[in-house]
């Protein structure tokens, strides 16, 4: 089978290796459909990533099941499911705690898309192996698009985790999001259905700031301090300057939730953040206890992910493609663009 290898800066390759195979009856073969980049994944192509190439790259799809073992329950051959970026077992104890990204029984950062924690492939490959096909994989609800839905492997379902929870436990939550790509728009769009009463979209994209706005939010192109504004803020840009812009923008025991890969240091105001009484959360999600819900959301019609793609490419283009610069391109296969 093909695999899609990073080599170098803006330069990715198809690479042939032998097909994967079931090492367990617990395990499946998915074939990716709908296959997307993450906003880490335009990081690594512009050069910008923390592991030396060639990899295997690619980790927000969905895919088919083509194989399963014979204790597989939860998904058949021919199901079209969600295919969580971090592998995982979902019985040790942190995976029973919701802390699937950081799963015991597997190395440590065990990953698609890099080999960080072992090499699992990438899922902008032609078959994956998934190793716990129960614990993984999230059949996609029946009438939603894998073209729009592409990104619930990672994406997608971290935007609904940024949000969600604090919208629920602070209604009518003022939101500010300092982004530059898909995640901070599908913040806006989650964050809208869910009640905010403002939600500002901070970006210096005219086009990521227009697509803000259908999603109901007013929009800035460059942030500026505004003590004391914003119950949640959502940070997606890597730079640390634009971090702590945000928190100096949070009311009084506000939260901030970090969504970016900080490969450069900087630093923040904590004497500001102390006084303010911020709480900051930087991290990698934990998806799959998330995939379901924000699935669900997708599924209620209040939401529209859909109008975050930006292009729909063919899988047989993907080496020339996915190299360019778009906000959110899905490559597929065919018969896919209708949901078949």
């Amino acid at each position: 089978m093909r695999e899609l290898t990073y080599v170098a800066k803006r330069t990715v390759e198809w690479r042939e290796v032998p097909d994967p195979k079931l090492r367990s009856d617990g395990e499946a073969i998915v074939a990716p459909v709908a296959a997307t980049p993450c906003d880490v994944d335009s990081a690594i192509l512009a050069g910008h990533g923390f592991v030396e190439p060639p990899f295997a790259l690619g980790h927000e799809c969905v895919a088919r099941v083509v194989e399963t073992g014979d204790a597989v329950t939860t998904v058949a051959p021919g199901d079209l499911v969600v295919v969580p970026w971090s592998v995982n077992c979902g019985t040790c104890d942190r995976c029973r705690a919701g802390l699937t990204a950081h799963c015991a029984t597997v190395p440590y950062m065990a990953m698609y898309g890099a080999p960080i924690g072992g090499s699992w492939g990438g899922l902008f490959s032609d078959l994956v192996r998934v190793p716990y096909a129960d614990a993984m994989l999230v059949p996609l609800p029946a009438g939603l698009d894998p073209v729009a839905l592409a990104s619930a492997s990672d994406n997608w379902s971290l935007a609904w985790r940024l949000v969600a929870p604090h919208l629920k436990a602070r209604p009518g939550a003022r939101v500010l999001v300092v982004a530059r790509g898909s995640i901070g728009l599908y913040v806006c769009d989650i964050a809208r259905a869910l009640g905010a009463s403002e939600v500002l979209y901070v970006d210096p994209d005219p086009e990521h700031r227009a697509l803000a706005r259908e999603f109901g939010a007013t929009t800035a192109e460059a942030l500026e301090p505004l003590p004391q504004s914003y119950d949640v803020a959502v940070e997606a840009t890597g730079r640390v300057d634009q971090l702590g812009l945000a928190v100096k923008c949070l009311s009084p025991e506000g939260i901030c939730e970090s969504a970016s890969n900080h490969f450069r240091p900087g630093e923040l105001p904590l004497l500001d953040m102390y006084l303010t009484g911020v709480t900051l959360r930087v991290a990698r999600d934990s998806v799959r206890a998330h995939i379901p819900e924000a699935l669900a959301l997708a599924a209620s019609g209040r939401v529209d992910p859909g109008k975050v793609v930006s292009h729909v490419i063919d899988w047989e283009d993907l080496p020339a493609a996915l190299p360019e610069k778009h906000l959110k391109p899905v490559f597929v296969r065919n018969g896919v663009e209708d949901g078949s």
